[in-house]
């Protein structure tokens, strides 16, 4: 049989979309199941009332930043497993595991201590309509407190889909969500929890996750709470770009949800919409992100048995499926944009407001694909910090600025943001293009 290496052109890139594919379309399952359980919290916030959404909206965005070292530890992981896995190097792959479950659990519990504590003063200290705050509160305080079941999910799903167990990944998120969606309907609409059990609901259906995959995980876990200090440098090395990478995008969306309290008018419901938008657009964002990772892998394990040439043409082909697929998303969500919009509320002012964040902000989501679903392929080279680098300058050179002068100085208003969304990922796609088609990250992988 031929090597790929001598294949003719067009078998070549058959042969690498199914090797793409075959990675990508489970890690876009797991992606979907992530969007249905984002998308359950946000329905039954919504059937409660427009506080208990837009107060939902800010702590969400909360625990996501509190989140953002378990993510980042994930791509350092990822980088390193996925390469180590397939270069040979049993032990150094052993220690790397178990060096990031152990940096992930104890990151893990001193965040939750820190968001638990800090739930109040962050809430209280942000200019957001005082009738949301304390419900943010108590909705920020039940997140923290799984916080540490959150940090080991998400990194023994990077090392497990690294490895080429995807499947029990997908298996693990399955669960998660049923368990989150029953849950979520059940404790809000069923016991006197009402709002509260939108975040316990969390709480309990990631800590099943998390057992699952600790199962899941026990052949190749040698022993918790010990690590290999160079395994934890490396690790950190690629992670600490992506972690604040995370960080400038999550700040870069509270900062939105500021610019958007400080309208003058109908500012809770115009942040309903921005809630209820993010999530619809998450349907479409999410399986971009699955390509990302699944990209992440591919790329991994290729410069880990040296295959360099097909590492480059891999992540082209892995990213034009990627957007393939986001742009008949994008068509089937604003072709019905309304429709979709009155499913998260009934609120008049917030479906009219989503369904016009819909029919903006969805124009450029196959470029933003392109752009992320490369930038994976670059996490998986440990290039991270040229991501970073280029994500902080579209949102806080690019986003921020044009949102806050158009929306708020010029009087444009909420549209002015969601332009000012797809101009920085305009910027972003061109930035990241051309980082990647210069093949210095590959240069930077040989040494």
């Amino acid at each position: 049989m031929n090597s790929p290496e001598k294949l003719p052109a067009g078998q070549k890139i058959l042969s690498l979309a199914k090797e793409s594919w075959a990675v990508s379309w489970p890690m876009t399952i797991i992606m979907f199941f992530m969007f249905l359980i984002g998308l359950a919290d946000v329905y039954v916030a919504g059937r409660i009332n427009t506080e208990i959404q837009a107060a939902y909206g800010v702590s969400s965005q909360l625990y996501f930043i509190f989140s953002i070292i378990a993510f980042a530890l994930t791509v350092g992981t990822v980088s390193l497993t996925s390469q180590l896995y397939t270069s040979g190097r049993e032990k150094d792959f052993i220690d790397s595991v178990d060096s990031s479950l152990t940096v992930a659990m104890l990151s893990g519990i001193v965040f939750s201590v820190i968001g638990f504590a800090l739930a109040r003063p962050i809430i209280q200290s942000m200019h957001i309509p005082y009738i949301l705050k304390e419900k943010a509160v108590v909705l920020l305080r039940i997140y923290s407190t799984g916080l540490v079941f959150t940090y080991i999910l998400t990194c023994t799903n990077g090392i497990l889909r690294a490895s080429g167990r995807i499947w029990k990944s997908l298996f693990t998120m399955a669960v998660v969500c049923i368990l989150n969606t029953v849950l979520n309907f059940t404790l809000a609409f069923k016991t006197p929890l009402g709002f509260m059990g939108i975040g316990i609901a969390t709480v309990i259906s990631v800590s099943a996750g998390c057992v699952l995959n600790l199962l899941f995980m026990r052949p190749f876990v040698t022993a918790l709470f010990q690590f290999s200090p160079a395994a934890v440098r490396k690790i950190i090395g690629i992670g600490w770009p992506a972690g604040l990478l995370q960080i400038f995008w999550q700040l870069g969306a509270m900062v939105l949800y500021l610019i958007l309290a400080a309208l003058p008018a109908n500012a809770i419901e115009t942040m309903a919409a921005f809630t209820n938008g993010i999530k619809i657009e998450s349907a479409i964002f999410l399986p971009a992100f699955a390509f990302n990772m699944a990209n992440a892998v591919l790329i991994g394990n290729l410069l880990g048995k040296k295959n360099y040439r097909d590492a480059f043409s891999t992540g082209i082909v892995t990213a034009f499926s990627g957007v393939f697929i986001v742009l008949i998303l994008t068509l089937l969500v604003m072709l019905n944009a309304r429709a979709i919009a009155s499913l998260l509320s009934n609120n008049q002012v917030v479906i009219e407001e989503c369904a016009r964040y819909i029919r903006i902000a969805l124009l450029f989501e196959p470029i933003m694909a392109w752009a992320v679903i490369l930038g994976g392929a670059l996490n998986g080279a440990g290039d991270t910090k040229t991501v970073m680098l280029v994500v902080a300058f579209c949102i806080w050179i690019v986003r921020v600025p044009i949102s806050y002068l158009f929306a708020l100085k010029f009087g444009l208003g909420a549209a002015a943001v969601w332009w000012a969304m797809n101009f920085s990922l305009l910027a972003q796609s061109i930035l990241i293009s051309r980082r990647y088609f210069s093949k210095r990250w590959i240069f930077k992988a040989l040494t």
